[in-house]
């Protein structure tokens, strides 16, 4: 009993840790726009990052429940009081997840944190008891989720854009961007808010997870001082900030003036917003990568750097596999230990 409660422990480190991580990688999606039109310096864009993530993190709990519960089943995961399996399989998925968001912060790529966790949980436990093991009801749901929200997220953004050219077509340009980059501020607090809403959760499922798993707890509910630490330590992750991805997410997919930025803010945001509400863990990496492409598709489809996007989207595609089958060695190196 004494290993499980130090696993639990570890895995609250980590997962904490993992939180931090995903607060300065995915820190620079929300802003990176606000930040290279220059509606809002980097540091003052990083805080208010910073304090809306902190909000969104506490507002909401079902993206939490999904992830605790319909990935595996943490009721599953033990065969005895004692077996330590399930504590292990969840620190196994953390230090991938970690290892894989560092490595690409590194690189300056926006990977995404959502498919390294599902992955590496998935992987995981598929090295620990094989693939009957996955809730394949809630996993496809969340599979869906991942898969399908990059294409409403650019559809999104080719809408808003072109709805932005109809009303301000004939408005002078220098006063109608000026206008935008001050717009541009609520809707960077508005991308950080539904950021926060949804990311931070991942962190909070995985500890309600271990804590089924380790006995410690006997529902799915999310317990305030899980909701209120995770909510701590995306804050203090986003104050960081992720300077290398802002510049690929802000620059490198095409060039943005303030109108682009705050039509992107938009159509990401309620794509973000809409999965929280529905319990749906989505990748805000590719949904705002994916908003930022639709809207300069509707501005010009050349003015799209479609190089550096098809780098982005092999990332996108190779980062599941990648974790799962990391977080399956990592397992197998733990579980001689334990």
């Amino acid at each position: 009993m004494d290993t499980i409660i130090i696993l639990t422990i570890l895995v609250v480190i980590f997962a904490l840790g993992f939180d931090f991580i995903n607060g300065f990688h995915d820190t620079a999606n929300a802003i990176a726009t606000s930040v290279s039109t220059r509606a809002l310096p980097p540091r003052v864009a990083v805080y208010l990052a910073a304090i809306m993530n902190f909000i969104g993190a506490i507002t909401f709990v079902g993206v939490a429940k999904a992830i605790a519960k319909d990935i595996v089943d943490p009721f599953a995961l033990n065969v005895g009081a004692n077996d330590t399996t399930g504590t292990v399989v969840i620190l196994a998925a953390l230090i991938s997840a970690i290892i894989w968001n560092l490595l690409t912060w590194y690189y300056g790529i926006p990977s995404s944190s959502s498919h390294t966790l599902i992955g590496s949980i998935a992987g995981a436990a598929i090295a620990a008891a094989g693939f009957n093991i996955l809730n394949y009801k809630g996993f496809v749901s969340i599979l869906e989720g991942l898969i399908f929200s990059p294409f409403i997220a650019l559809a999104m953004g080719f809408l808003v854009m072109s709805l932005f050219k109809v009303m301000f077509k004939n408005l002078n340009l220098y006063k109608t961007n000026k206008g935008f980059r001050t717009f541009q501020i609520f809707t960077a607090a508005l991308q950080s808010f539904t950021h926060g809403t949804n990311d931070a959760q991942k962190a909070m499922g995985i500890i309600t997870m271990a804590l089924i798993a380790s006995g410690l707890q006997t529902s799915d509910e999310v317990q305030e001082w899980v909701r209120i630490s995770c909510a701590i330590a995306m804050g203090l992750g986003t104050s960081i900030g992720g300077y290398k991805i802002i510049k690929t997410v802000g620059g490198k997919i095409m060039k943005i003036r303030p109108v682009n930025g705050a039509a992107a803010d938009l159509a990401s945001a309620s794509v973000i917003f809409g999965a929280t509400l529905i319990h749906l863990p989505v990748s805000t990496t590719h949904v705002i990568s994916s908003a930022i492409m639709g809207v300069g598709s509707a501005q010009r489809v050349k003015g799209v750097k479609w190089g550096v996007a098809r780098k982005i989207v092999l990332t996108w595609i190779i980062t599941m596999p990648i974790s799962a089958i990391m977080a399956g060695i990592i397992f197998t190196v733990l579980n001689l230990f334990f």
